[in-house]
């Protein structure tokens, strides 16, 4: 008998990178198992999964759903609309591709598609990529057949026994720098060997936090960026504005021949290399950058944002910091201290070292599979 025969698998689920590299990630994995199997991907119409997954290679369709608005706004009227039209969309998705099972990563989309597909008989499981888990995805495993959690103690959230730990799934080629990689990397952003790295990623939109803390200590004149070359995402959302504040402070000399040092950019294309020139990363804490982390073995500087549902971003970080793999600034501390903890960092070679070994025995690199092993067992 075929160990992995080929399937129909919907997975649904997005809104942020965070649930959309997991996503595809595990699709690729399904593909590479068994190219035969058949892959449909649910999003939520006007959400980032509606552009990333058909550039990954795979088709979506798009439900009208959204999420509740914290603050009171006629938005919020619509939803059950939104919703029951969702919910009948998902039905008719359901009967016209018959899946053997259904996958959800979180996310609005994953909510309705989800309990159609379980109201039918249908096996589903859910990848839940946070230390804290989503509102969606702990209603949804009451009933899931199971739950693969990248986290230890997750059973205050889910049925203890239908959570496996798996970690989360990343994308290809991250894993521990070489010697080779990492020159390859220095080749290609142009960077000098003989100086310490500081990547900073704010994600595909970039972080107004981070974008602050790096122009207020440019204001300053780079203090302590001696010695140092940085590379900066500042997101597409804000790289009009880093632009001219880049061409003001080269016009009245801030930061001397450190401002020279410093590539910013709206997009990294090649996260793989990013990550094997760095020295230290400085980021936000989703899940999916956390993983990649672990898996690339690099001393990072935590920025939870505080904008996300439940502060997960600030579980997420404080499992590593527990385990002295990570540091953390706080967002509210970020604009005052960051930059100089990085710097400090970038240049303690001890301490990046501790971090470094700490951080890499936390990863999981075969999360993925795992995943795909266990939706064969539901199947």
């Amino acid at each position: 008998m075929e160990r992995y025969k080929a399937l129909r698998v919907i997975i649904s689920g997005g809104g942020t990178g965070g649930h959309i590299f997991p996503a595809v990630s595990i699709a690729d994995k399904l593909k590479e198992v068994n190219p035969q199997t058949e892959i449909l991907f649910v999003g939520a119409e006007g959400r980032m999964e509606m552009e990333k997954v058909p550039a990954a290679g795979y088709r979506i369709i798009g439900l009208q759903v959204a999420g509740l608005q914290r603050k009171l706004t006629l938005s919020n009227l619509a939803l059950p609309f939104k919703l029951f039209k969702s919910i009948s969309k998902a039905g008719k998705i359901i009967d016209e591709f018959k899946p053997d099972i259904a996958v959800g990563v979180g996310g609005y989309a994953s909510a309705p598609l989800l309990w159609k597909a379980s109201r039918k008989g249908i096996p589903t499981l859910i990848q839940e990529q946070n230390g804290f888990a989503g509102l969606t995805n702990r209603i949804l495993g009451k009933k899931a057949g199971c739950v693969c959690v990248a986290y230890e103690g997750m059973e205050r959230f889910f049925p203890a026994d239908r959570i496996v730990l798996t970690g989360n799934p990343i994308r290809k080629g991250i894993g521990p720098a070489t010697k080779e990689t990492r020159q390859e990397a220095f080749d290609y952003y142009g960077f000098d060997p003989q100086k310490k790295h500081i990547l900073i990623i704010g994600g595909s939109l970039g972080s107004k936090t981070l974008n602050d803390s790096v122009e207020g200590w440019i204001g300053a004149g780079c203090p302590d960026g001696e010695g140092l070359e940085i590379l900066w995402q500042c997101g597409k959302y804000y790289k009009a504005g880093v632009d001219a504040f880049m061409e003001k402070a080269a016009e009245d000399g801030l930061g001397g021949d450190v401002l020279k040092n410093i590539r910013h950019t709206d997009f990294i294309g090649r996260m793989d290399l990013a990550y094997a020139a760095a020295d230290v990363v400085v980021t936000r804490s989703g899940a999916s950058s956390v993983s990649e982390l672990c898996a690339a073995g690099k001393a990072s500087i935590f920025v939870p944002s505080p904008n996300v549902t439940e502060d997960h971003q600030t579980h997420n970080a404080m499992a590593l910091v527990r385990k002295d793999a990570g540091m953390i600034v706080t967002d509210a501390q970020a604009r005052e201290t960051l930059m100089g903890e990085a710097c400090a960092l970038a240049k303690d070679g001890a301490r990046t070292a501790v971090l470094e070994k700490n951080i890499a025995a936390l990863a999981k690199t075969d999360a993925a599979q795992e995943i795909v092993d266990e939706i064969y067992k539901l199947v």
